[in-house]
């Protein structure tokens, strides 16, 4: 006789505790909030790495007899593998965790930083400053998408500018340092310095980085309780969208020039202004490298203030037309009139104001702008379409150091010679900005790509 024994139920599956689904969510949150905190101190890390050549452009021009359209170029080589470098990424980052890809390119900075203080020499700055264009290109967009991993849709703004903001607290934290280690050690003594606190950032980030649970809408929906979970009504999974279609939308077209620009007048400032505090107003080495602090602190203000007005706006239930685009397009417009202010007024102490709003600002337009991109596209999509929203966005870095070399060593003077690059700049935000705040509609756009609000 057989004997048929009961075939036991299967035990239920028991949730990791490890995957950040599985958290609670004020765990999630938290561990949220702690990977904005390390990308801010990496963006941080990374713009001090850009503004360290402005830093101590004056003694590094005098001891390599180096001429203004040469420093110029020189400004202009971190950016000309930056956008490459981003292109070359953005199907990487659909594929690949952006911790590893985030740890890779802070590696890649500190090694960058080594021929300077080992060889001391012009080549040896080409080739530091190109191989750091290529570790920074992809940053920006693999930063955001890291942390827009972490929130939820319409909570996502303010942590992303906090970590954006490392773009103008970097030069805050870092500028006094780095002068003040030029002005008592050496200029080749700050490029040990920022090799030294890469590779600080590398070993934390390997430890603690994680990558996110916000991976898709469904996911979201799942995790905040917005829809129900039913296996047999699931929610609607969004088309992917021909990248072309994206890139050719006012608003995503628009929302890029303005950061573009952005970028064109925050690479002025970081390469420059040193130099015209010190040969045109007079202020010495240290004290000129230190005063870029103060449109980089007014820049944090800013970057913070958008994304926080934005993120009211959209809680709010303002279309994103308004609280991103028409956000987005006004601050550029500010940042416009204030630099043209700043480059025509002759007294000293306006012109130092003026230059503090009208530089600051700009680096705040570039987490409204990838908050304009990633409407324009899938969630699925959105790391590649950051990439090259961030490719085409930062070119504006390698146009204007080298535009602005070539105006002050073709000019009378000097002065006239940054006169000129500043009326430029300024009147390109104006004239963009005011496109913007007509043509950016991503509501409309939205709709003609078959993306559902």
């Amino acid at each position: 006789m057989t004997q048929h024994l009961a075939t036991p139920p299967s035990a239920p599956s028991v949730p990791d505790p490890a995957d950040p689904r599985h958290w609670t969510p004020r765990k999630r949150t938290s561990y949220g909030w702690l990977t904005a905190v390390l990308l801010l101190v990496l963006m941080m890390i990374s713009w001090a790495d850009k503004a360290i050549l402005g830093i101590v452009a004056v003694p590094v021009m005098r001891d390599l007899h180096i001429t203004p359209e040469q420093f110029g170029l020189l400004g202009s080589a971190v950016f000309f593998l930056f956008g490459v470098a981003q292109l070359v990424a953005a199907p990487i980052a659909n594929r690949v965790k952006s911790k590893w890809i985030l740890l890779a390119l802070c590696l890649i900075w500190a090694f960058a930083q080594v021929p300077v203080f080992v060889f001391a020499s012009l080549p040896a700055l080409w080739f530091s400053r190109v191989l750091l264009g290529a570790g920074e290109g992809p940053l920006a967009p693999m930063m955001m998408h890291s942390v827009y991993q972490w929130f939820p849709k319409k909570k996502g703004a303010t942590p992303a500018a906090l970590a954006a903001s490392g773009v103008t607290l970097g030069i805050v934290c870092f500028a006094p340092v780095l002068s003040w280690i030029a002005a008592d050690f050496g200029w080749q003594a700050t490029f040990v310095f920022l090799a030294f606190i890469g590779v600080v950032w590398a070993v934390l980030w390997l430890v603690l980085g994680k990558e996110g649970p916000y991976t898709s809408e469904q996911a979201e929906h799942e995790m905040e309780g917005t829809a129900p979970v039913d296996p047999g009504r699931t929610a609607p999974v969004a088309q992917p969208v021909k990248y072309r279609h994206s890139f050719l939308t006012p608003s995503w077209l628009l929302a890029v020039l303005c950061s573009f620009l952005g970028y064109w007048t925050f690479a002025l400032a970081t390469s420059w202004l040193p130099t015209y505090y010190e040969k045109v107003m007079g202020y010495g080495t240290q004290q000129a490298g230190s005063m870029i602090v103060f449109p980089a602190l007014w820049g944090t203000v800013a970057t913070v203030g958008l994304s926080w007005i934005t993120q009211v706006l959209d809680g709010r239930g303002v279309p994103t037309r308004v609280s991103r685009g028409v956000v987005l397009s006004s601050a550029t417009v500010f940042s416009g009139l204030t630099l043209l202010l700043g480059a025509l007024v002759p007294d000293d102490t306006v012109r130092i104001v003026a230059f503090t709003f009208g530089f600051g600002t700009a680096p705040a337009l570039f987490a409204v702008t990838y908050l304009v991109a990633a409407e324009m596209t899938t969630v699925g999509q959105r790391g590649a379409v950051l990439q090259v929203t961030n490719a085409l966005l930062s070119t504006g870095g390698l146009f204007a150091p080298a535009i602005t070399g070539f105006l002050v060593g073709s000019a009378a003077t000097s002065a006239l010679g940054f006169t000129h690059a500043f009326v430029l700049t300024a009147v390109l935000l104006l004239a963009v900005g005011a496109l913007s705040m007509v043509f950016i509609n991503q509501q409309r756009d939205r709709a003609r790509l078959g993306l559902a609000d």
